[in-house]
């Protein structure tokens, strides 16, 4: 997409990033989290965001469109030693954006980031029904590893998940 800006989250953006996560929490039952976001207040997110930039090797960019947040990828690497070369990526974009290249322009500059910090593995779960999601995964290189089965229950319906790895 051509006039998306991607850039790394900062405090100040807590309260638009809990308008979005509301928004998009409402738009897709393949997130962690639907209709009212993941439940954290302004403060909250603020000190989320706080601690993914403080940490070496966590990230979170937010991909605009004139201005609005319209993709969200977050990388949180382990902090413990034997883990710290691994972070798990979530990723997230406005039904809007759908394949519109939001989602390979923000992965593409995730994994740069990734590798610029030195992780060596970005792992992620992904509903075994999500096609779309599974084909960029695997178009970036991704590969399955393992199903995790009843990964998610949405209205009471179970839904298991893929397991991928990209290795850096």
């Amino acid at each position: 997409m051509e006039n998306l800006t991607i850039r790394p989250a900062a405090e100040t953006d807590a309260r638009a990033l809990i308008e979005y996560l509301d928004m998009v929490g409402a738009e897709s039952d393949n997130l962690l989290f639907g209709a009212g976001g993941c439940g954290f207040d302004e403060a909250q997110e603020a000190r989320f965001i706080a601690a993914i930039r403080s940490s070496p090797n966590s990230c979170m960019l937010l991909g605009l469109d004139a201005g609005k947040i319209v993709s969200v990828c977050t990388l949180q690497g382990g902090f413990r030693p034997r883990i710290a070369h691994r972070a798990e990526l979530a990723v997230s974009v406005r039904r809007s954006h759908w394949r519109r290249g939001v989602g390979t322009a923000m992965l593409t500059a995730l994994i740069a980031q990734a590798k610029r910090v030195g992780l060596r593995v970005i792992e992620l779960q992904v509903r075994t029904d999500n096609a779309p999601a599974i084909a960029l995964y695997e178009k970036m290189g991704f590969e399955k590893i393992g199903t995790f089965a009843k990964f998610m229950c949405v209205d009471g319906v179970s839904y298991d998940a893929y397991l991928m790895n990209l290795y850096l």
